[in-house]
Parts: structure tokens; C-alpha cells; sequence
């Protein structure tokens, strides 16, 4: 009962004017993350997509989702999406300071591995909604793994 006034304001004089600010601040890089992830899904779509449209060949068709399941492991092309992340070092350095944040790394590498689990999730749904086993018109395999697309990025 004797800390809790003074903590309330304490809390509600440096720290509750700022927490919009700091939010829109971090949000920025975290935004611009995930923004990256979703760009790499439909680029990698879009790929298999073209690749299908000039070979009509399921067999490819296949190894190349089976590739696009391994996406969110391949260091490599997550790079990008992570790279954007990383701004939240120079940001985080001025409330480590301020407001005696600490653990910087710890905030970037849950941020990067919930991006990571973003993808792992967008890739498994594009598989369970499109099957190339189950397509039997081939002149329909390029629409439908566009709409499957478009659903996973809803």
C-alpha cells in the first residue's frame, strides 16, 4: 500500500506520456519486418507460379512447393526480413537509457522468430489449401495456386 502511490505516479509522469511515442517508433521496424516476410511469400509464389506456367510439369510443380516449405528455414532468403528488424538496436539503445530497458537482443530475436513462425505458418496453409496431387486440370493449376496466394496473404 506505501509504494503503490508513488510507483502509480512515478509510472503515469515518465512513463505513460511516452508510451505512444515508443510504440509508433518500434512499430516501424517491426512493421516493415513482417511487411518484408510477406513480399518474400508472394515472390516465391509468384516464382513457382511462372515456373509452372512454362513447364507445365507437376512433377516440378511439387519439388518446388516442397522448396517453398522449407522458406521460413532457409537463413538466406529470411535474411531480408530479419535485416529490417534489426533497426530496433539503434532505437532500443535511447530507452535502454531512458527507461532502463535492457535485453535488446532478446526483443530482436522474438521479433525474428515470430516472423519466422509467420512464414511457417503461411507456407503450411498454402500446402493443406493447395495439394498438386489433387489437380487434375492443368490449365487451372496456375489460377488456383494464385488464389491459394491470395488467401494465405488475407
Amino acid at each position: 500500500a506505501s509504494v503503490s502511490e508513488p510507483a502509480q505516479k512515478c509510472c503515469t509522469e515518465n512513463i505513460q506520456p511516452f508510451l505512444t511515442s515508443i510504440l509508433e517508433e518500434l512499430m516501424g521496424p517491426v512493421s516493415s519486418g513482417f511487411t518484408e516476410v510477406r513480399l518474400l511469400f508472394d515472390k516465391e509464389v509468384n516464382e513457382i507460379i511462372q515456373d509452372f506456367q512454362k513447364t507445365n510439369d507437376m512433377t516440378r510443380l511439387k519439388e518446388n512447393v516442397d522448396q517453398l516449405m522449407t522458406l521460413p528455414f532457409n537463413s538466406v532468403k529470411m535474411e531480408p526480413c530479419y535485416l529490417k528488424v534489426n533497426l530496433l538496436q539503434e532505437l532500443l539503445q535511447d530507452l535502454k537509457s531512458r527507461f532502463k530497458v535492457y535485453h535488446i537482443d532478446f526483443v530482436i530475436q522474438r521479433t525474428q522468430n515470430f516472423m519466422q513462425e509467420l512464414m511457417e505458418n503461411a507456407v503450411y496453409t498454402f500446402e493443406q489449401l493447395f495439394s498438386p496431387s489433387h489437380q487434375a486440370d492443368l490449365a487451372k493449376v496456375a489460377t488456383t495456386i494464385e488464389k491459394v496466394k491470395l488467401r494465405v496473404l488475407k
